[in-house]
């Protein structure tokens, strides 16, 4: 059976505002064990470590073409996808979803027509700070993903509470719920059990989804044992065990469809795995290359160079876009309203034993 593995990197829980942690991705790779051994003893006949590690190689510029053309071996002859998403634009989104979305509906309009959703949290992203007050805002979304954690009345409170000091009414269509309203519909979805801000979710969502196109027949996921790895080992094996016949539209290259071609997945050693380790090299590289092309980091390796490496199809990612008619495009005709909701109902908060 085909297998996949996986590594992630960026995980921090409900903290989507963890400065030093701006971006969280996972990788996927279709690879034996055996292909992955050669690979690393090719590109790298003289390491002496237990495992390879992207980070360690990374901080050495002598290892710099080693990794590159690694990843240009792997991307070139093997199944893979690495997604990346920028935490606090998710945020933002979900901030949109659950803050703001929740009142249009109950007014009879689909905000998430066309990414409806999408652009207005990229332009709340992108000028909210300086539309808003940087301070404000931030002390906003930390209020938000809070409220969402704790939903308690007086979390929802404070969180209405931050929103009103912010200046909201340059900005009503996305504030006004919940400065001008304190919409009631907006304060009881952040409160509905299992809505919370971890990102391993959408991560894990956007993976399968192609994993699924790319996978003949049924397939395996390996991961390591990481602890973070944890949340999303409980998340893939609710996925599989889901067996619901439904299929949604994401946009216009994605879907996600029920029951999974997925059918198991377990956690190795990852310094038995050489295979989990180039998922490792894959992810470490795309995330040191986003902190890198918006300025959060320097050293490593070139960002242009690792993002030249790939097809439009074996990355996807999640950051702020202006582009209007571009989402609007891309994002025409979404069932993201259906897949939210169902996701939500499905595969958030406590898993039935």
């Amino acid at each position: 059976m085909e297998c996949f593995r996986i590594d992630e990197s960026g995980y921090t829980g409900f903290d989507l505002l963890n400065a030093d942690q701006r971006f969280q991705g996972a990788s996927a790779i279709a690879i034996s064990d055996e292909d992955a051994a050669r690979l690393i003893k090719e590109h790298f006949p003289r390491l002496q470590a237990p495992e390879l590690k992207f980070r360690s190689l990374s901080r050495r510029s002598a290892n710099h073409q080693g990794l590159l053309a690694l990843q240009r071996d792997l991307l070139t002859n093997y199944k893979s996808v690495t997604y990346v998403c920028d935490k606090r634009f998710l945020l933002v989104l979900m901030f949109v979803d659950y803050a703001v979305e929740p009142f249009y509906y109950e007014r009879g309009l689909n905000f998430y027509e066309n990414g409806q959703n999408y652009a207005m949290a990229s332009l709340l992203t992108m000028a909210g700070p300086t539309l808003l007050g940087q301070a404000a805002f931030d002390t906003m979304l930390a209020a938000f993903q809070h409220a969402a954690k704790e939903k308690t009345p007086d979390a929802l409170k404070a969180l209405v509470t931050a929103t009103r000091a912010t200046r909201w009414r340059e900005f009503p269509e996305a504030l006004g719920p919940l400065a001008q309203y304190a919409a009631p519909e907006c304060l009881s979805a952040i409160a509905t059990p299992g809505v919370n801000t971890d990102a391993a979710l959408v991560v894990l969502q956007s993976l399968i989804s192609r994993m699924e196109v790319m996978a003949d027949g049924p397939y395996r996921v390996e991961h390591d044992q990481s602890k973070n790895l944890l949340t999303y080992h409980d998340l893939m094996q609710r996925f599989i065990d889901h067996d619901q016949a439904i299929e949604f539209r994401q946009t216009e290259i994605a879907t996600l469809k029920f029951p999974l071609k997925l059918s198991e997945v377990t956690q190795v050693d990852s310094k038995t795995s050489p295979a989990v380790q180039l998922a490792d090299v894959m992810i470490g590289a795309a995330i040191e290359a986003a902190n890198n092309m918006t300025g959060l980091r320097s050293g490593g390796l070139d960002p242009e160079a690792v993002m030249s490496l790939y097809r439009d199809d074996q990355f996807i990612h999640l950051i702020p876009s202006v582009d209007f008619e571009e989402q609007r495009r891309f994002r025409q005709g979404t069932q993201a309203a259906e897949l939210i909701d169902y996701l939500a109902a499905n595969f958030s908060g406590p898993r039935e034993n």
